[in-house]
């Protein structure tokens, strides 16, 4: 009888091993279920509106040090969340919603927008990193491609809704983040994954030529912050679903 490994009668070490191993594989599930929780908790609860769901298990704070002496605590319990303006179809948890107010503004469905930090990105020495062409020097349009400035902004009824005034590059990934837009009354930024550029105009599907003077706007003339971004992205996103209300509609 071989008894290679053997401790007793009944335990050997390849039992051992076994053992250990479901017992590290227990810790891993509790520290990935854990590190879950990081973000997005507490949650309200869909059943009543007032109910709160802490998460079970929260992991302690992290402090993470940021530049400019800055620090961010993860997770944040005192992080608020953007306004609601939308209101739940049905009394059954899980209903869905619909806006109560200008659908294309209030964060709902496609139009989605999280609190981010209400900052400009930058670069690792300070200055920011996504920036108007007329503030970046040494970048411009690569000759072989279609030059924008100038041409007209065309929404997805066929209606103009500006004429691109410049472009904003983001000077570390080396590309075209946004378009800017000259509305007439006003300047707004058209991220460049809703713009297809053509010769002779740029195209616009999600939103129609009237919705380019609401695009929720920047304080400076040469810097977006994190907030912006999102809440313009989301204005887009949003026109995809609420621009027209045919397109609320089933496609069958």
């Amino acid at each position: 009888m071989n008894s290679f490994g053997a401790i007793t009668g009944y335990v050997d070490l390849a039992q051992i091993v076994l053992y250990m191993f479901w017992l590290f594989f227990a810790g891993l599930i509790f520290y990935l279920v854990r590190e879950n929780h990081r973000e997005g908790y507490p949650m309200e609860s869909d059943s009543l509106g007032r109910a709160v769901i802490k998460g079970w298990p929260i992991p302690d704070p992290k402090i993470f040090k940021l530049p400019g002496g800055r620090a961010a605590t993860v997770p944040n319990l005192r992080q608020g969340e953007p306004p609601k303006a939308y209101a739940p179809t049905g009394a059954s948890p899980g209903s869905p919603v619909e806006p109560t107010g200008d659908a294309m503004l209030d964060g709902v469905g496609p139009g989605g927008y999280a609190l981010r930090e209400d900052k400009a990105e930058l670069n690792p020495h300070g200055e920011p990193v996504i920036r108007p062409l007329r503030a970046a020097a040494g970048f411009g349009v690569a000759p072989q491609d279609v030059d924008p400035r100038g041409l007209p902004v065309l929404g997805g009824d066929g209606k103009q809704g500006g004429t691109v005034a410049d472009l904003w590059v983001d000077t570390t990934e080396m590309m075209f983040r946004y378009l800017e837009v000259d509305t007439g009354s006003r300047r707004v930024l058209l991220p460049m994954t809703f713009a297809r550029i053509r010769r002779n105009a740029v195209e616009v599907s999600a939103v129609y030529g009237h919705h380019f003077a609401k695009v929720p706007g920047t304080r400076s003339a040469d810097q977006v912050t994190k907030l912006e971004e999102d809440k313009i992205t989301g204005f887009y996103g949003g026109g995809i679903l609420y621009a027209d209300p045919k397109r609320l509609e089933p496609k069958l």
